[in-house]
């Protein structure tokens, strides 16, 4: 009989864990609202865009309205579906909805309601912090492969070793064809390694406080400069996005470099992270770069390539026309023949 009774017990706990797990990987319809009502509160003060803020704010507000999610109740599918439906209301890719296991801590004073990455994982060592290949090919050209901007407390010696490898090169290819962005302050001492002078980059308009700040690139880089005379060519696609699209760009509208491949993916407004509930945050884009040559930016449309071509073709391309202005380099001048 006690051994019946044990059985029946430790059953009964199994259902119990069983049933507290599934209540646990799963998110009520009321919860879902008050999720959507606090992303639709957030997105209406504060996107950058307040137009479209509104517009999106309310569309999202029917959609709870009618149970549009209700075969998201896992609590990762949901986040997943809001951020497709954000970005399809808004043509906004920096827009996200992120779910988090561990509670959210409410914002104070130190936080002022902005949260930063868990931790820098997405360009730590697993990813080599977003170096892919750096190398000399033939014909003293250099090549960097670079898929993320890592912050450069984490990656500007990776920098200084890249650069100065590729500082003799005649020619540089940078491949950003697989790079989604990272951080603008990598982007900035970047751009500073092929210029030979401070220059301004795109300023940051936020919203929320009505603020402009301007950008410089650095005085000074670690390591040899590549300069601001030799050709570099940049390549892009589709997949190019955010930050990896405000390096193209800025230097771009300089006339500095030549872009190779595809328009790319259309991101220039950086976010914030912001609580919405206990398990949710949304990254929020309240800003928007202002490019000081163009005084526009590519939000939804992309950084236009200077030379069309597809992709999986660009690096090819790239080596073509660099072997071609290598040869034009070597060509006697006028005046040597004379």
């Amino acid at each position: 009989m006690k051994h019946i009774l044990l059985t029946m017990s430790l059953a009964l706990c199994s259902c119990c864990a069983a049933a507290a797990d599934l209540d646990a990987s799963v998110i009520t319809a009321n919860h879902q609202r008050e999720v959507i009502e606090q992303a639709a509160e957030v997105i209406q003060a504060r996107y950058v865009d307040p137009a479209l803020g509104r517009k999106v704010a309310q569309a999202i507000r029917q959609q709870a309205n009618t149970d549009a999610f209700k075969h998201d109740r896992e609590p990762e599918a949901f986040a997943q579906a809001l951020t497709v439906e954000l970005r399809k209301l808004s043509g906004d890719g920096h827009f996200r909805i992120n779910y988090s296991a561990q509670p959210v801590p409410e914002p104070n004073a130190q936080t002022a309601d902005q949260y930063e990455e868990d931790d820098d994982s997405w360009a730590g060592p697993a990813v080599n912090h977003g170096f892919e290949s750096v190398r000399r090919l033939n014909g003293d050209i250099g090549y960097l492969d670079l898929r993320v901007f890592a912050p450069p407390r984490v990656a500007a010696d990776m920098l200084q070793s890249a650069m100065t490898l590729l500082a003799q090169s005649k020619v540089l290819i940078i491949d950003l064809r697989n790079n989604g962005g990272g951080d603008s302050s990598m982007d900035m001492l970047m751009a500073a390694y092929l210029l030979d002078q401070p220059a301004e980059m795109s300023s940051i308009y936020d919203r929320p406080s009505n603020r402009l700040t301007r950008a410089t690139s650095p005085v000074w880089v670690p390591g040899r400069r590549f300069g601001g005379t030799k050709p570099v060519y940049v390549l892009i696609s589709h997949k190019t996005f955010s930050a990896a699209e405000a390096f193209t760009y800025d230097l771009q509208a300089m006339k500095r470099i030549t872009v190779v491949g595809e328009a790319s993916g259309g991101g220039a407004h950086p976010y914030e992270r912001r609580r919405l509930t206990d398990h949710f945050l949304i990254k929020l884009p309240e800003m928007r770069s202002i490019n000081p040559i163009t005084g526009t930016d590519w939000q939804g449309v992309g950084v236009k390539p200077d030379v069309p071509t597809p992709p999986e073709l660009a690096l090819d391309k790239a080596l073509e026309l660099a072997h071609a202005a290598l040869a034009e380099a070597a060509r006697p001048s006028e005046k040597s023949t004379h």
